[in-house]
């Protein structure tokens, strides 16, 4: 014989329920989700980093590479260290974005490069981190502000281009044959350092001139050929903490968080954004289900439950809630529920003093309980009333019935 079906409960859901209330938080989800892969393959297949000769973004650096490119200066862009200094060589220029990124060891491997190869090398920004080991002889001081300066030197280039968009980082040099141009308070923002025999090495204090939002602005697009355009082969060097050689070196002068560290690295910025973004949703859509209490579920008993047992618990959820206001409301609701029949009172006033209180003084003219405080007061002020309330409650009603 086949056991009768049973109706899902609150503990025993059907899939159809499941699948109700959960199909709200998947749909979201699945919507984030598509909408984190739509973003990132559009973003990895057409936007880099800031000065990055391929990005088209305002930091980025392709409207000056298209240019090189034009005037037949052949460009290679890498992000290792090993690559950027096997390609250097005396018709190179060599264009390191961010030194300060370098460790120290890659540091000491680029210099001897740019020594032994006798190209030029350009260094963007390069501060306190990095300058002294790359362009011995020069200090980084404090920086200032890009704005722009006129070239008040004569380095060739500086006077042809005129007036450009500098600043950031300002130095200090020892050379006496340095050309120092765009003073900001004294001090260059461009360093020009010329060593027979090893070429030469420019310090330009701040990037801006190469962005593409700014190469159209004052002399910058001049002074930006000039600088990169001098030889026939220019390596863009974009150093990146993701480089292998950065973990070469003294074993001894390693973190020791430097594995997880390297780990982290390696995550694209655009996909740790996505995870905060995703758990951030999750813990929304978790609100916003945990508050949401839903229509009421009919449960059947699997046991019949007297009466006197289901009012014994409710009266223990009432005590043990302190809930003597609420427990008074409904002791006070039921005798006025059933009073009224009584009394002739319709069911539809059994609830307003003004029906129900004269009909009850007429019923009962020689009580001298006071009905409106009766069926009408305030919440009783202890256990001890509240008791004596529904004492009092069970008396007029078998009074009613008597009278």
């Amino acid at each position: 014989m086949t056991p009768p079906a049973t109706s899902p409960t609150s503990t025993s859901l059907a899939p159809r329920q499941i699948w109700a209330r959960a199909r709200g938080v998947l749909l979201v989800l699945a919507l984030i989700l598509i909408g984190g892969i739509v973003l990132a393959t559009m973003r990895s297949a057409d936007a880099h980093g800031a000065l990055d000769p391929r990005s088209a973004d305002p930091n980025g650096s392709r409207a000056v590479a298209e240019i090189l490119k034009a005037q037949g200066v052949t460009l290679r862009v890498t992000t290792t260290l090993d690559e950027a200094t096997a390609l250097t060589g005396a018709d190179t220029t060599l264009l390191v974005t961010t030194p300060d990124l370098l460790t120290d060891h890659q540091q000491r491997t680029l210099r001897a490069a740019m020594t032994a190869s006798g190209g030029r090398t350009v260094l963007l920004g390069a501060g306190d981190a990095s300058v002294t080991t790359l362009a011995p002889g020069v200090s980084a001081a404090t920086s200032t502000s890009v704005a722009v300066r006129e070239p008040g030197c004569p380095l060739p280039a500086a006077v042809r281009a005129g007036s450009v968009d500098i600043g950031g980082e300002r130095y200090t040099t020892r050379e006496d044959d340095a050309d120092t141009c765009y003073l900001s308070g004294g001090l260059p923002t461009l360093v020009s350092l010329d060593h027979p025999g090893t070429g030469d090495t420019l310090l330009l204090g701040s990037p801006d001139l190469l962005q593409n939002d700014r190469l159209d602005e004052q002399g910058n697009a001049s002074l930006a050929l000039q600088l990169l355009g001098s030889r026939p082969h220019l390596v863009w060097y974009l150093p990146s903490l993701s480089d292998v050689s950065a973990a070469e070196g003294d074993p001894e002068n390693e973190s020791p968080d430097s594995t997880a560290d390297g780990f982290l690295s390696l995550v694209p910025s655009g996909w740790l954004w996505g995870t905060l973004q995703l758990a951030v949703a999750a813990v929304l859509a978790a609100i916003w289900r945990g508050r949401r209490l839903g229509p009421l579920v009919t449960e059947p008993l699997p046991v019949a439950i007297r009466a006197s047992e289901a009012t014994e618990g409710r009266a223990r959820l009432y005590r043990k809630a302190n809930a003597r206001d609420r427990a008074a409301t409904v002791l006070r609701t039921a005798t006025r529920t059933r009073v009224a029949p009584l009394l002739g009172v319709p069911e539809r006033d059994a609830h307003s003093p003004e029906a129900l209180l004269p009909a009850l003084s007429v019923r009962l003219p020689e009580t001298a309980a006071d009905f409106r405080d009766l069926l009408f007061g305030p919440a009783p002020a202890g256990d001890a009333a509240l008791i004596r309330l529904a004492d009092q409650l069970d008396a007029l009603e078998r009074e009613v019935r008597t009278s």
